[in-house]
Formats: C-alpha cells, sequence, structure tokens
C-alpha cells in the first residue's frame, strides 16, 4: 500500500524505524495534511510484516460514547478476555458489548483489562501496534484506560497516535501521556506537500490533470494542503470554465466554508439526509430509514466526494466533512433534527443524546431519561460520562423537583470522585454542601471529607467536613451512622475514633445497617482500645473479619494487618496483605496497590526479610510516582532500611526532610516516624546523647497524642539503650517501666526480648549483677522462633557479649559475639554486624573455636540437623536417646540457639568461622 503514498517517504522511513524499535510515534499536523493516509499507510506496513495490529478511528460524534474507541481497538482480542481474572473479565466483556452485568462495573477495572488484554497480546513474543488516528476525539472513557494501560505495559508495544495541531510553534502536550511514558517519543509534524506531490494527490483523489500555473495556484491557496487543495480543485471544476490567470480561485478562508458550499449546492432532500448522517453518533442505514431518509437520497453527495453509501451505514470521506457539516446546520433546524432522531433511533443511549439536545427547557420525562442514562453509563464504568448525564438531568430537572434536582447533582460529584477527579468531585460536592439542606447537604459534606482524605488534603479538612455532615444528618439515622465510621478513620487520637466507632456501630447494627461499613466500625473500635491501652478485645476483631466477607472495607482493610505486624505474627499480617494486594491489582486499584504495598515493606522489615522489603517499597514508589503522591511514607521505609543495612548518612538525611515537613504540616504521624528514624540513626552512629533526646522528643508526642499504645512504634528498648550509652540512668530507668507497662499490657516477642535486653544493660551499668538478668536475656531469645524478628534476637547475642566482655567472661562474650555477628551478616544488619566484631576485638587474644563441639556432640548435632529424631540419633550412635538429648542441651548452648530448627545455619556458621 506505500505506493498510495505521495510525497511522505521521509517521514514514513523516521515513523517505521521508531515504531520497529519499538515506540510511541505521534504524527501531527492540521486537518487535511494526510495524517491519516500516513497512519494507514504504516498499518499495513505492520500488518505486511506479521505484528499484530489494533487500531481505532474515533470521530467528533463518538466522542460521546463510552468505550466506543476501545472496543473497536480491543475487539481482535477477544478470544483472550476468557483468561483474565474475573473483575476484569466482566469489565472487557461489557465494554466489547458481548455481555450484559448486573455489576456496576468500575473504571479502573477497565484500565486494569486493557492492560492485561496487551500484555496477553505481547506475551506471543511479536511486536504489537496499537494504533489510534485522530486522538482528540476518543471518548473520555477509552481515553482513560489507554492513558493508564499504554504507561504500565512492559516491553513490546508500538504505539502510533494521529492528531490534528495547529501551525504555532509550541508543543502540547502529546495525547494519551505518550510523553510521560516509559518509551521515547518521536514527533512527527506533517509538512505541506509540494507541487509535485499534489499533482499525484489531485489525479488520483478526483482524476483532474490540471495545468501547471493552475497546480502552482492550488498548491499556494492551499499551502500544500492535499485535502483543501482537493476541494478547491472541485470548485474550480465546477466552474463554467477554467479562470483566467489574473482571476480569483474559489478559495474561502476554511474548509469549512468551502464545504458549506458543496452542501448548498445539493438537493433539498439530499442536504437533509447528509445533515441527519452527519448529527448519528454512528449513521446506521436504519436508523436513517427509520428517519425516512432512504440510501438513494445521498447520491449526490456521494458524487461530490463528501461520503459513501456502505450497506450497513454511511461513511464521510473525511472526519471534518462530518464537523462542516454539522456547524452549517441553523441552531433551530438542529434541534428539529435531533428531535425527529429522538423519536426512532434503536439505542436508547443515542436517544437519550438527542433528546438532550433538542430539549431547552426543563422537562421532567427528559431528566429521568438522562439520569437512567446515567446510571447505566456509570455502571459499564464510564463514571466521568456518567457525571456528564447526571448534570444535564440536574439542569433539566422541574425546579419544584428539588430533592430530585440535589440528588442529580450529587450523584453526579461522586461520578467525579470515581473517575478520579478530585478537583471537580471537591467543587461539586461543596456547590451541593451550600445549596441544599437535610440529608442531600449531609452527603455532600462526608463526599467532601471523603475528596479530601483521598487527596492527601490535611486531615483536618476531613474532619471538619465529616463533623459538619453530622450536624445536618439525623442523629439516629443509618446516614449518621456512616458518617460516624469516616471520622473513625479520619481522627487520629484513639478516646475520640473510639467513640466514632461506637456510635457508627449502634446505628448500623441491625436491619439496612451497611454490614461492610459496620465491619469497619468494629475494627476501628477494636484498634482504638488497643492504642488508648485497653486489653485487646479480638472477639471484636474477629467478628469484623467473619462479617466483612471477601471485599473489606477500603476503611479498615490494613487494620488486621496492622495488628499482626504489631503482635509479631508477619505470616498473617502478610498473607491478609497480599490478598488485598492481588483483589486491587485485578480492579486496576492503583491508589490501594500503592498503600499495600508500604505495609507490606514494613512487615518484611520487621520480619527481617530485607530484599522483599526493598523490592515492595520499590514498587510502591514507582507507583506512587505514578500517581503523583508526596512518598513520604515509603521514604521513611527505604530511609529505615538504609540505616538498618548501614547506610546512616543517607538515612540521616531521610530523618531531618522529614521531621522538618512534619513540622511545617503539623502533622503527627509524619513527626513520630522520623523522630524515631533519626533517633535510631544517631544510636547506630554512637551519638548516644542525640538518640535520646530524639526518642524523649517522640515519646512527649506519643503521650501528648494520648496513645498509650502506639501499635506500630517500638522504641522503648533503643531508648533504654541510648540512655545507657548517655549516662542517664534515671531516665534509662524511667523508661523500662514504660516498657513494662506495654508488655503487661499486651504481651508480644518484641516487648519479651526488648525488656530481657534492656534489664541486662541497665543492671550492668547500674553495679548490679546482670547474671540473673543474662539468663532472663537467653531464655527470651530462646522462646523466640528464629524466624520472628531475627534483628532483635540478634541483638539480644550483641547485647548478652557486652555484658559478658564487661564481666571478663571472654568466652561467653566472644561466643555470642561471633554469632550475633553472624545472624546480622544473614539478615544484611551491617552496621550492628560491624559493632558486634568491634566488640569482639575489645576481648584481645586468640579466640577459640567458637563451637568447641566435642566429637561425639558434633556427630549428634549434625544427624539431629538432617531431620533423625532422638531415637534414629541413638540407634545409629549406640547410645540411648537420653544421651542424645543431653547432647543437644550442650550443643544449643554453645552454639548459642534454642531449637533443632536452627542447628543447620549454627553449624554452618561455625565451619566458616574454623576455616
Amino acid at each position: 500500500m506505500r505506493h498510495a503514498l505521495v510525497g511522505r517517504d521521509e517521514v514514513f522511513d523516521h515513523a517505521w524505524r521508531s515504531l520497529r524499535e519499538p515506540g510511541p510515534v505521534l504524527l501531527e499536523g492540521p486537518v487535511g495534511i494526510g495524517k491519516t493516509a500516513l497512519l494507514r499507510v504504516l498499518i499495513a506496513e505492520a500488518t505486511q510484516a506479521g505484528w499484530p495490529v489494533l487500531t481505532c478511528a474515533p470521530t467528533e460524534c463518538e466522542a460521546d460514547l463510552p468505550f466506543a474507541a476501545l472496543a473497536d481497538l480491543l475487539r481482535p482480542l477477544a478470544d483472550l478476555v476468557v483468561d483474565l481474572p474475573r473483575p476484569q473479565r466482566v469489565a472487557a466483556e461489557v465494554v466489547l458489548l458481548t455481555r450484559d452485568s448486573d455489576e456496576t462495573v468500575d473504571e479502573r477495572v477497565v484500565g486494569a483489562a486493557t492492560r492485561s488484554l496487551l500484555e496477553a497480546a505481547l506475551a506471543a513474543g511479536r511486536p504489537v501496534l496499537v494504533a489510534v488516528d485522530d486522538a482528540p476525539w476518543l471518548d473520555r472513557p477509552s481515553e482513560r484506560a489507554l492513558r493508564f494501560a499504554l504507561r504500565r505495559v512492559g516491553p513490546g508495544l508500538a504505539t502510533l497516535v494521529s492528531c490534528r495541531s495547529s501551525n504555532g510553534p509550541a508543543l502540547r502536550a502529546a495525547p494519551l501521556g505518550l510523553d510521560t511514558g516509559p518509551g521515547r517519543l518521536t514527533r512527527l509534524a506533517l509538512a505541506p506537500l509540494d507541487v509535485a506531490a499534489l499533482h499525484h494527490v489531485l489525479r488520483e483523489r478526483i482524476g483532474a490533470t490540471l495545468s501547471r500555473p493552475l497546480l502552482a495556484r492550488i498548491a499556494r491557496e492551499a499551502d500544500g494542503n492535499p485535502l483543501v487543495a482537493i476541494e478547491v480543485a472541485r470548485a474550480v471544476q465546477r466552474l463554467p470554465q477554467p479562470p483566467e490567470p489574473a482571476q480569483d480561485l474559489p478559495v474561502a478562508s476554511s474548509i469549512h466554508q468551502l464545504l458549506g458550499d458543496v452542501l448548498g449546492g445539493l438537493p433539498a432532500w439530499c442536504r437533509d439526509a447528509v445533515r441527519l448522517a452527519a448529527l448519528l453518533s454512528v449513521p446506521l442505514l436504519r436508523d436513517l430509514a427509520a428517519a425516512g431518509v432512504a440510501p438513494q437520497a445521498f447520491d449526490a453527495a456521494e458524487e461530490a466526494g463528501l461520503l459513501v453509501v456502505t450497506p450497513a451505514r454511511v461513511e464521510f470521506a473525511h472526519p471534518v466533512y462530518a464537523a462542516a457539516v454539522r456547524a452549517g446546520i441553523p441552531p433551530g433546524v438542529r434541534r428539529g433534527l435531533h428531535r425527529r432522531l429522538a423519536e426512532v433511533v434503536a439505542d436508547p443511549d443515542e436517544r437519550v443524546r438527542h433528546l438532550a439536545l433538542c430539549t431547552t427547557s426543563a422537562d421532567p420525562v427528559v431528566a429521568d431519561a438522562l439520569a437512567a442514562a446515567a446510571a447505566r453509563q456509570y455502571a459499564r464504568g464510564a463514571p466521568e460520562a456518567a457525571a456528564n448525564l447526571y448534570e444535564a438531568a440536574a439542569r433539566l430537572t422541574p425546579a419544584d423537583d428539588r430533592a430530585g434536582h440535589g440528588e442529580r447533582l450529587l450523584a453526579a460529584a461522586r461520578c467525579r470522585f470515581d473517575c478520579g477527579d478530585h478537583p471537580g468531585a471537591r467543587a461539586a460536592a461543596e456547590v451541593v454542601a451550600t445549596g441544599f439542606h437535610g440529608d442531600v447537604r449531609a452527603e455532600a459534606l462526608l463526599l467532601r471529607a471523603v475528596v479530601a482524605w483521598s487527596a492527601d488534603e490535611p486531615g483536618v479538612t476531613a474532619v471538619e467536613a465529616a463533623g459538619q455532615a453530622l450536624t445536618a444528618a439525623r442523629p439516629d439515622s443509618p446516614l449518621a451512622g456512616r458518617i460516624h465510621a469516616h471520622l473513625a478513620l479520619f481522627v487520629d487520637l484513639p478516646d475520640p475514633a473510639r467513640a466514632h466507632a461506637e456510635a457508627a456501630i449502634a446505628l448500623l447494627t441491625g436491619p439496612g445497617g451497611d454490614r461492610s461499613l459496620l465491619a469497619a466500625a468494629l475494627l476501628h473500635l477494636f484498634f482504638n482500645e488497643v492504642r488508648a491501652g485497653e486489653p485487646p478485645r479480638t472477639e471484636l476483631l474477629d467478628r469484623a473479619l467473619v462479617m466483612e466477607g471477601a471485599e473489606p472495607s477500603w476503611l479498615a482493610g490494613t487494620i488486621p494487618a496492622i495488628w499482626w505486624k504489631a503482635i509479631d505474627d508477619p505470616s498473617q499480617a502478610r498473607t491478609r496483605l497480599a490478598g488485598l494486594l492481588d483483589r486491587a491489582a485485578a480492579r486496576g486499584d492503583e491508589p490501594s496497590q500503592y498503600e499495600l504495598l508500604k505495609h507490606l515493606g514494613e512487615t518484611e522489615l520487621l520480619a527481617g526479610r530485607w530484599s522483599a522489603a526493598e523490592r515492595h517499597i520499590a514498587a510502591a514508589r514507582d507507583l506512587g510516582e505514578l500517581l503523583g503522591t508526596e512518598l513520604t511514607a515509603e521514604t521513611w521505609l527505604a530511609g529505615l532500611l538504609d540505616a538498618l543495612r548501614g547506610r546512616l548518612d543517607a538515612a540521616g538525611r531521610v530523618a531531618e526532610a522529614g521531621i522538618r515537613l512534619g513540622e511545617e504540616l503539623d502533622d503527627d504521624w509524619c513527626r513520630r516516624i522520623h523522630l524515631q528514624l533519626g533517633a535510631f540513626v544517631a544510636l547506630c552512629a554512637g551519638r548516644t546523647a542525640e538518640a535520646a533526646a530524639g526518642y524523649g522528643r517522640l515519646a512527649a508526642t506519643v503521650d501528648r497524642m494520648g496513645l498509650a499504645e502506639p501499635l506500630a512504634q517500638r522504641f522503648e528498648p533503643d531508648w533504654i539503650e541510648a540512655c545507657v550509652g548517655a549516662g542517664d540512668l534515671a531516665t534509662a530507668r524511667a523508661t523500662l517501666e514504660r516498657l513494662t507497662e506495654r508488655h503487661r499490657r499486651m504481651p508480644r516477642p518484641w516487648t519479651l526480648l526488648g525488656l530481657a535486653r534492656s534489664r541486662a544493660l541497665l543492671d550492668s551499668a547500674g553495679g548490679v549483677d546482670p547474671s540473673a538478668a543474662l539468663d532472663d536475656l537467653a531464655a527470651a531469645r530462646a522462646a523466640v522462633a528464629p524466624d520472628v524478628l531475627p534483628l532483635d534476637r540478634a541483638r539480644c547475642l550483641l547485647v548478652a557479649g557486652v555484658v559478658q566482655r564487661r564481666l571478663r567472661r571472654k568466652r561467653p562474650a566472644r561466643e555470642a559475639l561471633q554469632v550475633a555477628a553472624a545472624e546480622f551478616d544473614a539478615i544484611g544488619a551491617a552496621a550492628f554486624a560491624g559493632r558486634a566484631r568491634a566488640e569482639a576485638a575489645r576481648l584481645g587474644g586468640r579466640p577459640p573455636a567458637p563451637s568447641d563441639l566435642t566429637a561425639t556432640e558434633e556427630r549428634v548435632a549434625r544427624l539431629a540437623a538432617q531431620g533423625r529424631t532422638s531415637r534414629a540419633i541413638a540407634d545409629e550412635l549406640f547410645v540411648s536417646p537420653k544421651t542424645v538429648e543431653t547432647n543437644l542441651s550442650r550443643v544449643y548452648r554453645k552454639l548459642g540457639i534454642s531449637r533443632r530448627a536452627e542447628l543447620g545455619a549454627a553449624l554452618a556458621r561455625s565451619s566458616d568461622v574454623k576455616s
């Protein structure tokens, strides 16, 4: 097909090279310059090369048809839909009109399904071409889904897009976010054609062979634009005789005027038929026949080159032709034609569109039809289109239907929020809240609060808006219960948050209550009771988990995982978060994925799985940059990981910047996490006085907030270590009492290890014989499984080694410090490993073998490490089972371990040290 391309060889070659990289290509130029012709030739080249090609060519009228373009583009992939996750499969089937679903499709799921289908197409190993002609006319739902997918699909995807542009020098943002995606965008501006090229175009399109002087005049007047040149040449052909050299050509100020002249020369019945076709989103012959238009009515227009009549529809020769026809219809005539079409078109949404365009005053029937169409579009996953329809319905709602008017404006505001238009939702909600009273005002204010929370506005904004909503709602209503449930999340202080949760439970329990919100309220009550220092009522947690079902509410979905993290149960936390992450990914819910990845990162940090934590933190950062968030939490997590790995300078910079940000925003959460990071960095660097002061500021913030149990923050053991190092034993003892109370209230592995570690340090520093504390330290370490808090367990050995060294017990000190260093190395805690080795070096002398196992002990240990039972070992070594157990007890003590599961790693470390 390349032979049909005239004057574009160089730009074709450039575009094809870029597509083969593969990468995105944008064809730009004014209307009629030949973008579509070049795009079609490039598509033919890709097809000939064996590439799968996905293409759409939206028109102006189709811009109001949700997913019209996306359906055209994805239709060749329809066979792959069956393999998608269920939410994405339903969404794709709704887009492709192969399914009528009673489920409401989330717009984000459509984007996720589009991405999945493109990735499935790429899985065959060949480049895939996505081609969009005239991108500005993409309907918004299609545009949003494609923009989402194109920024996230991996390598192998070639994207070809055409877009009309002015002749100005300024570069506009590329459509579909092509200039912000992963590949390097190639922008190709199509230049005007020269006289020789226009000669070939005119001869092919209108069969005209013009004189060279006349052709040069047409090229000059058309400014090298082939579409304008064609219409000027046709106008010249309609003249009774060729124009003289001094005579003006029939040149109009615009292509619209030229086409208007052509349309004006058509018979009245033909002009009427062309106008009706131009007003239809898809000019199907069946709809035109229902409006009284026969295919023969288009003969004159077809002869004039305006359009082509196919067996099923009318196709305009160029999209600008249809636009020019519509622009030339007088307003009164246009409304009459819309009314005529509204009476006959088969598609209900197309009918509603024409009704809206022909109605100029309040009409309850039309308003109801628009609202029903809005509900259909929302269910299809097109909330932005639904918002426009709800707003149109509100405009046509009679003045005496005040409630209906408010409900429709509120529905439009919710749709704005659901499509991610936070500024639009904020403005719409504020308009409704200002103009209405009662439940409508309360609902609008609640929406305003949710927008504030979701858009990372200052926390007080959400609290104030929800508080005003509570004032507007009836106190004993389910609506008030919903507002209380949200306030339980928005309010960070435990006592008022608990009060809101209790009120929500009271109002939402029973018939008609929202079970999802009730489950969220139960979780917030449980969570805030614990934060306030009350014994954990796990029956609330269990009841909520049963009630929430398969779809936990966004208000509290992570609370169970936060609880399991707090009690050092990383397995349950990981399972919960991974399940939520899978569901969010299937729905294309990236904000939720972003939050869950941060929680997973923290979970793996605590569990000592730092490589996994690093992957989650990096994924959260990438997603946060894509979403345009502040990146506060993931930057803090990355700083904490740096500190744990010994990169203290980088971690210190994160802490300093975070503390400044917390002060600027007056954000206690931001302040707390960065105060703790800064103090930990100082402790690791040996600046104990600075660390102690930082922990003191952190404790003051926690106490001011009334957080008797700040679940995620476990800082007292480090505070005690810093105070001991700085010589402030009084503060260390007071902090020990604080830690003891936290352990008494809610015993956890970290409090058990932290107490034992702290008591050994304090006894040693205070002149008290630490022998009992050391025994307690060994017992505490033995009570905690190796895969739970590996860093804390290794730090217990470090403290034991330091205390033993101070007691001049060189052998146990060296053994503890060497095992500690090996355990620190195993998880990548470089700073702590270095400290353990430095403490060991202070012992002096030649270190003994780290295990000092006898031959019998070593044989028993190696057989036990292989999984043999005591009876099997006894049989093999010809000893009694009791002798095996006695030997194992000595092995455990010498290697500093507590169970058989640790034998393999301990023996390996012992061998490394010996070698």
